[in-house]
């Protein structure tokens, strides 16, 4: 059998949006069919990777629920890979981290940004927020702190959160910000959440394609939102790029195929398609 790399977003691919699971499998909700699929491939050898904007907090519970132990774990869209490690906290450590500077976006995108709440998440897992953030899918050690004692956090990844500014108006911040240091993705119509130069889903999904020595062509990834887009791109040059069916139609024209919807039991559908033995068993 010839080894493939897999490459799984979570929240509206995996799992519903609503479904959290932080503290709690029971919040999890997984389709069991697909949970039964994604074991078969990871037990048959397949390189199986979770790829989320998840904090690691947040993405090790569904790891476990999935009863799968991969070696490559990668969360907050890029910026943090775990490696499969017995001995570490939750039999996984932080193997590679990219972080940056924070001081100069903040600074910059601030004042265009008036009553947004802001927050870095740290190199060590640490999120400090200036006002509380509500989600579920954020580190479980949380510190508030002033804006300024915000800029001296070195971040893995910068989250900007507002209620009150429109989705152009976070755009229009971005773009005059530069942003020339930082890739950017717009989560939901209020969430703007940063990352490190030249960091996403791709370039951590490549530097483990690397390591493990998986062909270009036998690469299949599958998401449903704007933080997928490079891990599309990256997966379909040369493999697959499975886009589910609820995505906005500027992410589907990053898919080589587009599945159906997360209601739908979209992502089972699109793994029986490339591996049919799923089908069968």
């Amino acid at each position: 059998m010839t080894k493939h790399l897999v490459a799984l977003d979570l929240d509206g691919t995996v799992l519903n949006h609503g479904s959290l699971g932080q503290n709690s499998h029971e919040q999890l909700e997984i389709d069991a069919e697909l949970a039964r699929a994604i074991r078969e491939l990871h037990d048959s050898e397949h390189e199986v990777v979770i790829a989320t904007g998840r904090s690691v907090d947040a993405t090790l519970p569904v790891v476990e629920a999935l009863k799968i132990d991969p070696t490559w774990v990668v969360a907050a869209n890029g910026a943090v890979t775990l490696k499969r490690d017995a001995l570490a906290h939750r039999a996984y450590r932080r193997e590679h981290v990219e972080s940056f500077d924070p001081r100069k976006l903040l600074s910059t995108i601030s004042p265009q940004l008036t009553g947004a709440r802001y927050a870095v998440e740290s190199a060590e897992g640490t999120f400090y927020y200036t006002e509380p953030i509500p989600a579920g899918t954020l580190p479980s050690k949380q510190l508030r702190v002033t804006f300024d004692e915000l800029l001296e956090v070195p971040a893995s990844r910068v989250i900007v959160v507002s209620p009150n500014h429109r989705l152009e108006e976070f755009i229009d911040a971005a773009s005059t910000a530069g942003l020339k240091n930082v890739s950017y993705s717009v989560g939901t119509a209020t969430w703007l959440d940063i990352a490190p130069v030249g960091v996403s889903k791709a370039s951590a999904l490549e530097r483990i394609r690397g390591i493990e020595e998986v062909s270009l062509s036998h690469v299949f990834a599958a998401g449903d939102g704007s933080n997928d887009i490079e891990m599309l791109d990256w997966a379909g040059r040369y493999g697959t790029a499975i886009v589910m069916g609820q995505a906005d139609e500027r992410v589907k024209s990053h898919a080589t195929r587009v599945t159906g919807t997360i209601d739908e039991n979209g992502l089972f559908t699109a793994l029986s398609e490339s591996f049919p033995w799923l089908a069968e068993s």
